[in-house]
């Protein structure tokens, strides 16, 4: 039976708590359930639920015209929608942090997930995004800490994408 130790998700909210993000836009995806839960239950912080990852661009440039910080939460399936939105960051210099939580890695059973997956740094790259990786929870805080720092006092566009070894190994449900 795998164990896997979940206490990086706590980190990440704790992170962009003190981090002073006040707005998280999302899809629903399970590797951030933590956090969404976390802020829903936050006076502080305002959760949007999007219909599509590509919106979260423009909730966090939005936010970040009316003086708050906020972070778009999606999975790497995600990022192949928010190509074309990616050119607003940097046509207007916003600063943008996203955490991504990687599909079409370790122990993947869908093979749809894959092809992003393999390609979800190297967009994130050619749009001009730094991307840091987390692949163990001791190392998770700190990544997300400093690419926080990076965005908001250096006006960098940053995602971290988030090893699907930290999550662990998803299960197929047969009926």
């Amino acid at each position: 039976m795998e164990t896997v130790d979940h206490s990086w998700q706590k980190d990440v909210f704790d992170v962009l708590k003190q981090g002073g993000i006040r707005q998280i836009a999302f899809v629903p995806d399970a590797g951030h359930s933590y956090a969404l839960s976390a802020a829903r239950s936050d006076p502080d912080i305002t959760d949007v639920v999007l219909t599509t990852e590509e919106e979260g661009v423009g909730v966090v440039a939005g936010a970040w015209l009316g003086g708050q910080r906020a972070a778009l939460l999606m999975q790497s399936s995600g990022v192949g929608n928010c190509v074309n939105m990616f050119s607003l960051l940097d046509s207007c210099r916003f600063p943008f942090l996203t955490l991504v939580t990687m599909r079409g890695e370790y122990a993947e059973f869908n093979p749809w997930q894959g092809p992003m997956g393999r390609r979800t740094q190297g967009v994130l790259e050619l749009m001009g995004i730094n991307v840091h990786r987390a692949e163990r929870p001791d190392e998770v805080g700190e990544i997300v800490g400093a690419a926080l720092e990076s965005t908001f006092l250096a006006g960098e566009r940053n995602a971290v994408l988030l090893s699907q070894s930290l999550i662990g190994r998803k299960k197929w449900e047969r009926n």
